[in-house]
């Protein structure tokens, strides 16, 4: 891609951002947008299948995870791990959900720029909601863990809607519950289950490349790539909605 091109991307998204003012609502996933967790969940599937004598005990490797795990709801990961036994696929990933659990007590981390951004969501007064494919348990202990348990308004767990991400009803839910316009709200994802999930609620969607390919995250289609929320070009896009915003308000 030539830096001209390049550069026409961000333009293109920084509009498309901008044409959101006044901005109302901004909707997030957890895992691997809120923090770094897919390292915990790469070793606790690793671990667990290669106990249990999957693939012959060969360890499954980043590739496969990406490919068969990130991002994707429990019960289609079981389906894919065990085809033949989708009980015992619920009950493999509901212990391995536990292992995590305890992984992550000891070694969650935001992702970088997530305080940043918290602080910029709260001064302009901006309705939140966390939408996840992961178990409540799961959801609850990360954003407490991030200190994010008063920021949240609501939070949306994929196994209570009737469809989870990649369908849009998690992020439909999430707009009738902080009673929000999807013309005037925003999503932020870092995988292609769940920008798909934004997408098809038709709203735009930052997506992260905190772990998965660009790509294959590009494939889904997000209005803006950025590496994390200390990105410039996210900040030039918030900016320009700051001014989208200002003008549109009536002069005394």
């Amino acid at each position: 891609m030539t830096v001209s091109s390049a550069e026409n991307i961000v333009d293109d998204a920084t509009f498309s951002l901008s044409r959101l003012a006044p901005l109302e609502a901004i909707l997030f996933d957890v895992d691997g947008t809120l923090c770094d967790s897919d390292p915990l969940h790469h070793y606790a599937f690793r671990e667990m299948l290669q106990e249990i004598n999957f693939n012959d005990g060969v360890p499954i490797t980043e590739e496969f995870f990406v490919q068969n795990i990130a991002g994707k709801h429990n019960e289609d990961i079981a389906l894919s791990l065990f085809p033949d036994d989708l009980q015992r696929g619920l009950k493999f990933t509901e212990d391995k959900e536990a292992m995590f659990r305890r992984l992550a007590s000891e070694q969650l981390k935001p992702i970088n720029g997530l305080y940043k951004l918290k602080k910029w969501v709260e001064d302009r007064g901006l309705k939140r909601a966390a939408v996840t494919n992961a178990p409540r348990a799961n959801a609850e202990l990360m954003i407490s863990l991030l200190g994010l348990s008063d920021f949240f308004h609501a939070v949306i767990i994929g196994d209570e809607c009737q469809h989870a991400k990649p369908h849009p009803e998690p992020y439909l839910k999430a707009l009738e519950v902080l009673n929000v316009s999807k013309d005037h709200t925003f999503v932020c994802e870092d995988s292609v289950s769940g920008i798909k999930a934004g997408v098809a609620a038709g709203m735009p969607v930052v997506g992260l490349t905190t772990r998965n390919p660009e790509h294959l995250l590009l494939e889904a289609k997000p209005t803006l790539l950025i590496k994390d929320y200390e990105d410039p070009k996210l900040w030039t896009a918030l900016e320009e909605l700051d001014k989208q915003a200002a003008a549109a308000k009536p002069t005394a």
